[in-house]
């Protein structure tokens, strides 16, 4: 029998802090964002953790959240639904590469503030769905999961009965 999958260098992953901290820093000096943090819980064991969230001054461009997990790894929300956990495992059996981690995230967020997040909720015998696209360069992905009926009406209200095609995020403009 196969014992259980662990990890015993998970201070390879701290570097997806810096990198996520840099690329925080760099998007709200380029685009017209507003920068929230705090402290949140998360997941289910609900660990209290930092998260920032980049929220676009259009309310047509989609939000950013990145939580930084004790792990160390990241929680990216982008959007409503698109979500990502970098490692999503971290086991040294799973092998998974943080430089190849940090271009992940650095390749999904550039999609998302081209305006490459498509998003929707649909409706199916079984109960809603959410339906998430994300294309970027030399990037496509798509994704789909079911919704509480309380997160489905939600998102009714919110105008995503209809395909939501996020727009591009605003850029700061240049100082002379």
């Amino acid at each position: 029998m196969r014992g259980t999958p662990h990890a015993t260098d998970t201070g390879r992953f701290a570097v997806l802090h810096d990198a996520a901290e840099s690329m925080l820093d760099d998007l709200h000096e380029r685009f017209m964002v507003e920068r929230r943090e705090s402290k949140e819980l998360l997941g289910a064991e609900e660990a209290l953790v930092r998260m920032v969230r980049l929220m676009p001054r259009t309310p047509a461009a989609g939000p950013l959240a990145v939580a930084f997990t004790d792990f160390p790894g990241l929680m990216v929300r982008l959007g409503r639904w698109w979500a990502e956990a970098l490692p999503a495992c971290g086991c040294d059996e799973c092998g998974e590469d943080p430089a190849e981690l940090i271009r992940v995230l650095r390749d999904q967020v550039s999609a998302l503030i081209e305006g490459g997040l498509w998003e929707r909720v649909r409706r199916g015998v079984g109960g809603s769905w959410f339906e998430t696209r994300l294309i970027g360069v030399e990037f496509s992905a798509r994704r789909e999961g079911p919704l509480t009926s309380r997160d489905a009406r939600d998102a009714r209200r919110c105008g995503f009965a209809a395909p939501v095609q996020w727009a591009p995020w605003p850029s700061r403009p240049h100082e002379a």
